[in-house]
């Protein structure tokens, strides 16, 4: 069974995925396989399926409940969750690294502090995110995260096995590229396929010449060396193969790039949150002094968040660090956050991660719903979202976000990848390879920046606008406002030809 939808209905997508009008970009052949067009340099739309739990490949467990906890009559629950994760941290994890659930019963959790995971293999599971269901509310005052579930350590490059990149161009969506050497790479080594930043770079896509205000900072290469997580499939000589493809063109005019097997000691994995409802106090619609994120995640791979509703909250109902892994969020509500309407506040689910996929949200009050941060690199996914009454836009939010789909979202404001200019203290270029599909939005701007790559904007319906710069060279746009893009989703119809007609 599909990991992610039900058999069945994964074969209808191959089935009807043909119908309507398709992209020049993606090309649907009869058994739902998927031909991509490339450009003048060999870029294509690259396959974004590989993200969340286990790169989709697998369910998510339904693992054995091990400590059922009640609500009691106490005044404050703190104590009693925590004492109960940190119980479970100690006990060994099975083969599957799970060390198994606890079991909130239904009724309400007060937690006057924060809540924290350090160990994998925990799920927290409630009996529902309905208002009769399991609800934790963030007590009382103070600006924090309620539930922290976060590993230790710092990647670690392993010393003398880096191989550089010797072909002169590797094009988006590509898998495979030449290097120096091998030696000392496996297949299943882990990887940081390594891009470095460069002032030509930074001269080409004009960041160092941001038109100044009190703040602002220009970019400096230095700050924009990338490191996109992979493994390696395949060695055949020096040519290696990655399971995920490039998201933004390795180029020998911009420093060209490298391949170094590392290590992470201390993140976790197999950490779960369900069907819990989130809540925080709050003193009035615009405090800011209470429950800022609901569920935050980092230096973690292979979790999820599954069903839960987030209410009240200043900031996220899920923020997921620099350091989350393959982390699915899915079936989840962020609702009516309380805070003043202004920057850094309302990012209904956030990512700055690698490998992620949210899907099936809905959000109300949100200023940024679906979002991602400075240098968030790719693929990373939302599908099948919805967003209403939000005060701001949708997309990548600064600083050269990397491969990321939007994939059938609905929202009564506007979806934007541009140049953002001074904005903040000089978010400049949101970012590259941002596709955005079968999508409504009031209005959207979707532009490319000048070197480095393309964004797209295929089937959306609602009105083209300029954005904050009209002179910024325009995007792919195909299909504005024409109904019946095939197929309807991307990310389904890419997790359905790998899936079931590749078997990888």
């Amino acid at each position: 069974m599909c990991p992610i939808i039900g058999l069945a209905a994964l074969c209808c997508i191959g089935m009807v995925s043909r119908l309507g009008w398709e992209s020049k970009f993606v090309e649907i052949k009869e058994n739902g396989n998927l031909i991509y067009h490339a450009d003048e340099k060999g870029n294509v739309i690259p396959d974004f399926s590989k993200v969340g739990y286990h790169h989709g490949n697998k369910e998510i467990p339904d693992v054995e409940t091990v400590i059922r906890l009640s609500p009691g009559k106490l005044e404050d629950h703190t104590d009693l969750i925590q004492k109960a994760i940190d119980q479970l941290s100690e006990k060994a994890p099975d083969l599957n690294g799970h060390r198994g659930a606890i079991l909130m019963e239904k009724g309400t959790y007060m937690v006057h502090g924060e809540l924290e995971i350090k160990a994998g293999g925990i799920v927290l599971r409630g009996e529902g995110d309905g208002e009769n269901g399991t609800t934790i509310v963030a007590a009382g005052e103070g600006r924090r995260t309620l539930l922290n579930i976060h590993g230790s350590g710092m990647p670690k490059e392993e010393s003398g096995k880096r191989a550089t990149i010797k072909d002169s161009y590797v094009p988006v969506g590509t898998y495979d590229m030449e290097v120096n050497t091998t030696s000392g790479m496996e297949v299943g080594d882990e990887v940081i396929l390594f891009r470095p930043g460069t002032n030509q770079w930074i001269r080409d896509i004009q960041m160092d010449r941001i038109i100044e205000r009190k703040g602002t900072r220009q970019w400096k290469a230095s700050e924009y060396d990338l490191r996109f997580e992979r493994a390696i499939t395949r060695i055949e000589g020096n040519r290696v193969w990655l399971d995920n493809p490039v998201m933004m063109a390795i180029d020998e005019k911009y420093g060209g790039g490298a391949i170094y097997p590392f290590s992470f000691e201390g993140r976790i994995a197999e950490v779960g949150v369900e069907n819990i409802r989130f809540e925080s106090e709050f003193a009035d619609e615009t405090d800011e002094d209470h429950g800022w994120i609901a569920i935050e995640m980092d230096k973690v791979e292979n979790c999820w968040v599954k069903e839960v509703t987030a209410k009240y909250f200043g900031y996220a109902c899920v923020s997921l660090g620099s350091f989350s892994k393959q982390v699915t969020v899915i079936d989840s509500k962020s609702l009516e956050p309380k805070s003043i309407i202004t920057g850094s506040r309302r990012y209904s689910f956030n990512n700055d991660g690698q490998q992620n996929l949210f899907m099936n949200l809905y959000t109300t009050e949100g200023r940024h719903d679906f979002v991602t941060g400075a240098k968030t690199l790719g693929p990373n996914v939302f599908t099948n979202c919805v967003a209403k009454n939000t005060h701001a836009d949708i997309g990548p939010h600064h600083r050269w976000s990397v491969g990321t789909l939007y994939d059938r979202i609905a929202t009564d404001g506007e979806i934007n990848v541009q140049d953002r200019g001074n904005w903040g203290s000089g978010h400049g270029w949101a970012g590259v390879t941002q596709v955005i599909w079968n999508c409504s939005a009031k209005a959207a701007a979707v532009q490319s920046p000048w070197a480095s790559g393309k964004n797209y904007c295929i089937g959306l319906k609602g009105e083209k606008v300029k954005g904050r710069f009209s002179d910024k060279p325009d995007g792919e746009w195909e299909g504005l406002n024409q109904p019946g893009l095939a197929p309807e989703s991307l990310y389904l119809t890419q997790l359905y030809s790998r899936l079931k007609l590749n078997n990888n």
